[in-house]
């Protein structure tokens, strides 16, 4: 398993287990009520949850198997770009209502910064998407 898939894997890894406390916690706290507000941290278990562990966890297992061609997996600068702009992405969102009156303008931030670790993943798989047979030597 190459470098950057390993280091998806164990970031969404993390955010699943911090996500799976927050949701226990969260689960908890309906039977036995807790003296802080729990229920304030379901924005941030979903977005955890979500693109966190699920999409950074597909994003992950997705580079290591797209087919290579030449043994090579291309230009990796656009997946690593898209490995920190999720990460940045999810920690403003998770954190952005404690920003106070510029938690707004975090959460967009972070919203923008997950669409462009979208966008970056799609720029370098996109050359990795061949139909069957294509592009292979003869």
């Amino acid at each position: 398993m190459p470098k950057l898939a390993r280091w998806y894997v164990r970031a969404a890894l993390l955010y699943f287990a911090l996500g799976a406390t927050y949701g226990a916690l969260i689960l908890f706290n309906k039977g036995v009520p807790l003296p802080w507000p729990v229920w304030r941290w379901l924005p941030a278990h979903i977005e955890i949850m979500l693109f966190g562990w699920l999409l950074q966890f597909v994003m992950g297992v997705g580079f290591w198997i797209f087919p290579r061609f030449w043994r090579s997996r291309g230009n990796e600068k656009p997946a690593w770009l898209a490995f920190w702009l999720l990460n940045a992405g999810v920690c403003l969102l998770v954190f952005s209502p404690a920003a106070g009156r510029f938690g707004g303008l975090a959460a967009f931030a972070g919203r923008l910064a997950e669409t462009g670790a979208v966008g970056a993943f799609i720029l370098h798989a996109w050359p990795r998407i061949k139909p069957p047979g294509a592009g292979l030597p003869t």
